[in-house]
């Protein structure tokens, strides 16, 4: 039997614990579950591009976006982390956040979103090596886990740089 595609919406202050598990459970570990709940405190936080997806009442996914500058004087938005409940995964729930979010994104009117992801996984929403698209990261990273996806032409690039939030991570920022 086929499950029902999830609900994707804005998270709500009801929803902060069960973000902060699917996230931790996701990830195997707090690291990007605490970074969730720190950019949430950020002056950088935009409510619109923190988005849950819902099956049956329960909160299996997130996904957040948020806002940084790029050293050519550009905003981009960082998607990081997008999880998935380890029950939920493999069943399109990932894959729909980051369409909803990249939809939102547009319809906000950001120019560009950068990740540090997977390169078998992004390219698929249309994603590629950043420093195609002029975007640099501000670490060392392999190019092609580094990457871009133009939403408007002509987006400022430089380097990446990400908000002091970001930091909470032991490791570099990312998906």
């Amino acid at each position: 039997m086929a499950s029902l595609p999830p609900i994707i919406r804005p998270e709500t202050s009801d929803d902060y614990p069960a973000i902060h598990n699917v996230v931790r459970r996701a990830f195997g570990r707090e690291n990007e579950a605490r970074l969730v709940d720190v950019l949430r405190e950020s002056p950088e936080f935009v409510p619109a591009l923190s988005l849950v997806a819902e099956t049956a009442g329960r909160v299996v996914g997130h996904i957040l976006f948020t806002p940084t500058e790029t050293t050519g004087g550009g905003t981009v938005l960082a998607l990081a982390p997008v999880a998935v409940d380890p029950a939920f995964q493999r069943q399109g729930v990932g894959s729909a956040l980051v369409l909803a979010g990249l939809a939102e994104s547009r319809r906000l009117g950001y120019g560009a979103v950068i990740v540090l992801g997977h390169p078998d996984y992004y390219p698929r929403f249309g994603f590629s090596p950043a420093h195609e698209k002029g975007f640099a990261a501000p670490f060392p990273v392999p190019d092609e886990a580094f990457m871009a996806l133009e939403l408007r032409p002509g987006t400022p690039g430089g380097t990446v740089v990400y908000p002091p939030a970001f930091e909470v991570c032991d490791e570099d920022p990312g998906a």
